[in-house]
């Protein structure tokens, strides 16, 4: 795994370029990453995740995509609605005179959509779409099997563990999406995550296995602080006191997003 302390994106496989945006904060780390794709063959690229409406990083995703002076951008690709990773997507595309595809129709510029089983195809390079939701309703992943590399957004991290932002997100939906990138990596030779924030990770398993016993640790600690907690009408911030009181505080507004998800779980587990 990359040094999340040398983090600053960079060249990666044959087809990647990652462009990290200027926005580091206690929820984006480092900065959003956005991510340029090119076969080197090609002169078209494909950009995923604009991120911010930064125009310095704007300027450095152009040189990305064009380094020797030539190049163009053939389409954008969301992998989630959020902010810090959709914000300067539109302008962006108007300025490359290309689409913005998406699951979610409000981020679409263009006709076409994005979704599940979709292959975007651009020169030599392939982007296979994979519907990861859990993080976000309309979280996508997707697959660069040239580079045997998988864009995960924020499904997974390059460092730490991400938010399921309740009620848009779901335990159940994020669960499933980590079994199934797990079985997809392992089907498909996959060995590399690229994510939507901090560095890459070489063990694309070992981080899916990671993720998923960190979850299953997770809910068997707020199932130990349901249990010890007089009952309340509202049990989400007593249990983040308790479940992440190894957490900084400032990210506990985040935990009860994660802590409301978890709740609503095993409500109807």
């Amino acid at each position: 795994m990359t040094s999340s302390e040398d983090w600053a994106g960079g060249s990666f496989g044959e087809t990647g370029t990652c462009v990290l945006a200027p926005n580091a904060s206690i929820m984006t780390l480092d900065g959003t990453n956005t991510w340029v794709l090119r076969d080197p063959d090609s002169s078209r690229s494909v950009v995923v995740d604009p991120g911010p409406s930064i125009d310095a990083h704007l300027s450095a995703i152009d040189a990305a995509a064009a380094p020797d002076g030539r190049g163009s951008v053939a389409v954008v690709l969301l992998t989630h609605h959020h902010a810090d990773h959709s914000e300067a997507a539109r302008e962006f595309a108007e300025r490359h005179g290309c689409g913005v595809r998406a699951l979610d129709p409000a981020h679409r510029l263009g006709s076409e959509g994005l979704g599940e089983g979709d292959v975007v195809s651009v020169g030599g390079l392939e982007v296979h779409v994979v519907a990861t939701p859990g993080h976000t309703s309309d979280s996508l992943s997707f697959v660069v099997p040239q580079d045997r590399a998988v864009l995960t957004g924020d499904t997974v991290l390059g460092r730490g563990t991400t938010v399921v932002a309740h009620p848009d997100g779901q335990l159940g939906a994020y669960l499933s999406s980590l079994q199934r990138l797990h079985a997809l990596c392992g089907e498909q030779g996959i060995t590399t995550v690229w994510p939507g924030h901090g560095p890459v990770i070489d063990d694309a398993l070992g981080a899916l296995d990671f993720y998923l016993a960190h979850r299953e640790q997770r809910l068997e600690q707020v199932r130990a602080a349901l249990a010890a907690l007089p009952d309340v009408d509202d049990p989400a911030r007593a249990v983040v006191e308790v479940v992440y009181a190894d957490v900084d505080p400032v990210l506990w507004g985040a935990a009860e997003l994660s802590v409301r998800a978890q709740l609503a779980y095993l409500g109807e587990d």
